[in-house]
């Protein structure tokens, strides 16, 4: 298997995904679990996977579908397709699999992977407030809130492009 293939190979179906999780669970490796558009790939989205990765075993990413993402962000979005999106993520040392996800939210996903630990970014300041936060504490797991790397964010990259 080349580098590539190698790469692809991390990007995942749900069917996967569970058995993913299933092994996971039997030989007692923590699974960490975080969510997003990851529309343009920069210094703040790497720093948070690196953190979030660094807390357990395994970490998985959902990521949004394109129709997903136009849903939640606007017409205009994403800048770069899914293939690209999850090609990006699964090249990153510190992912272990990507997968994507049609819905809005990640719900679904996150009773499927039954992750000990859920990441999210430092702007949920309510962590019962991250979708899957009753899910995780149920089984006994952790929700955690990373703080974002201040200056980088997609927005702000898309209006610097937009000023050129």
């Amino acid at each position: 298997m080349n580098s590539l293939e190698c790469v692809r190979s991390k990007i995942i179906d749900w069917v996967e995904l569970e058995r993913v999780g299933y092994r996971a669970r039997f030989f007692n490796k923590k699974i960490v679990f975080t969510n997003g558009c990851f529309d343009i790939l920069h210094r703040g989205h790497i720093e948070y996977l690196y953190q979030a990765a660094d807390m357990g075993d395994l970490l998985i990413v959902g990521l949004n579908s394109d129709a997903s993402v136009r849903r939640i962000k606007g017409p205009d979005r994403p800048v770069q397709d899914e293939e690209t999106r999850a090609l990006l993520l699964a090249s990153l040392s510190c992912v272990t699999h990507v997968v994507l996800f049609d819905e809005d939210t990640p719900l679904k996903l996150i009773q499927l992977v039954q992750p000990d630990i859920l990441v999210k970014g430092g702007d949920y300041a309510d962590l019962e407030k991250i979708v899957g936060y009753d899910i995780v504490k149920q089984r006994g797991g952790e929700v955690v809130a990373l703080p974002f790397v201040e200056g980088h964010s997609t927005t702000q990259l898309l209006q610097k492009i937009q000023q050129l």
